[in-house]
């Protein structure tokens, strides 16, 4: 399994697991997790480990952008050198920036996707958060519109601060919602590298070895496209107040505008939605002729809209109408005043939906025929049009609420 710097926590975790899978009760897995039918402490939270003092929030977006820039001109002078070598295949390099890289291969016509991600818990359900974790990493090869993944590796940060009561019970739980979201993808788990480490992480990397009609390169979008969301806007927003049910001084500023089971309805809207791939949607970005798509994560709706806009070989533009939203949670980012800016596009989602340039007379197809194969809704939130590569919310869009599934 690689190169494990943490032999002793790898094999505690892996016994515990295979114990588990050999275990007639082991569908007790996928119940809500409860500390105390582990023999913890009733207060036990998994994001109590992402929450220390000194680590560090994401790269501000623009920062990334200057990094990728420097990337980009390495890039493409070791281009410039490949290029006779790499001419017949008639397959780019491309990646820098992009959800994917797309490395051609000296063999055949054949090509290599490859994407990794990785960061802290965000839910207190350890099997949820290893379900939710793989699906964020599975989530761009599907933007690409790759739907089948050859290898995956799995890497873990086990938190110095948990007890060994906990790393026992927390760890195979997580590897356990991992590997299972892997199997759900057709794909396995061979490798990774796990390490002690300050604050629990939990990531991976999805490989593809693929021809170049297996991907869509996301550079195509035509003014007269719309833009369709694949999942609810709001995860973040969720989770946080689910948090603060246990924190009087934070519960207090939302609660005139959500209820107790509001709050709850939605973190388990919102650990439902995270958990689920985006790999029904990625199949029909195909039969749909899809120009070109992005997963909504870390950057916010408008984030990774402007980042998609700002690839595309046409002078166009994007402007979004509609926000699908995770029921109540505007309201709650409202009642925050700046801290999330949900309704400006700025907050961060995590494993959330395809955002995907259709073409005008595809989008309704695709919408009923994602609704159909997967019992959840798809909505069109925007236009393309004319313009500089850019992308922008308007002043007053339309919130959608989503129910919570029942």
């Amino acid at each position: 399994m690689g190169d494990y710097q943490v032999t002793n926590v790898q094999q505690d975790a892996l016994g515990a697991v295979q114990l588990e899978l050999g275990n007639p009760n082991a569908l007790a897995l996928r119940r809500p997790f409860d500390p105390l039918a582990h023999d913890l402490e009733p207060s036990f939270r998994l994001t109590r480990f992402a929450d220390l003092k000194g680590r560090g929030c994401k790269v501000p977006q623009e920062v990334l952008n200057k990094l990728v820039e420097g990337l980009q001109q390495d890039y493409n002078n070791a281009a410039e050198h490949e290029h006779a070598h790499f001419m017949h295949m008639a397959i780019p390099r491309i990646g820098i920036g992009l959800d994917c890289s797309v490395t051609p291969l000296r063999h055949g016509g054949l090509c290599l996707v490859q994407t990794t991600d990785f960061f802290y818990p965000l839910v207190d359900d350890p099997y949820m958060m290893g379900k939710i974790a793989c699906a964020n990493v599975l989530s761009d090869l599907y933007a690409m519109g790759v739907t089948e993944c050859d290898n995956m590796l799995m890497l873990l940060g086990v938190s110095t601060k948990m007890t060994e009561k906990e790393r026992d019970v927390v760890i195979p739980l997580i590897m356990r919602g991992f590997k299972d979201s892997a199997l759900e993808a057709g794909t396995t788990v061979t490798g990774g590298q796990t390490v002690v480490n300050p604050w629990c992480t939990i990531g991976g990397v999805a490989s593809t070895v693929c021809q170049p009609n297996e991907y869509i390169v996301p550079d195509n979008a035509v003014v007269g496209d719309v833009l369709v969301l694949t999942k609810p806007l709001g995860t973040q927003v969720a989770v946080n107040a689910h948090q603060w049910l246990d924190q009087p001084e934070r519960w207090n500023r939302i609660k005139l505008v959500v209820s107790e089971e509001d709050v709850r309805k939605a973190y388990h809207r919102a650990m439902d939605s995270m958990a689920r791939l985006n790999r029904i949607a990625s199949r029909l970005m195909h039969k749909y002729n899809a120009h070109g798509a992005t997963d909504v994560t870390g950057f916010g709706l408008l984030g990774h809209a402007q980042t998609l806009a700002s690839h595309q070989k046409n002078e166009v533009s994007f402007v979004i109408h509609n926000l699908p939203v995770i029921a109540k949670m505007a309201a709650v980012a409202k009642a925050c005043g700046n801290m999330f800016q949900l309704l400006q596009g700025h907050s961060a989602e995590t494993s959330g939906g395809l955002l995907i340039c259709l073409p005008r007379e595809q989008a309704a197809a695709y919408c009923k025929d994602i609704e159909k194969q997967e019992g959840y809704q798809a909505w069109i939130i925007g236009i393309v049009e004319k313009g500089n590569r850019t992308a922008r919310i308007i002043d007053k869009p339309r919130v959608i609420e989503v129910p919570a599934k029942e």
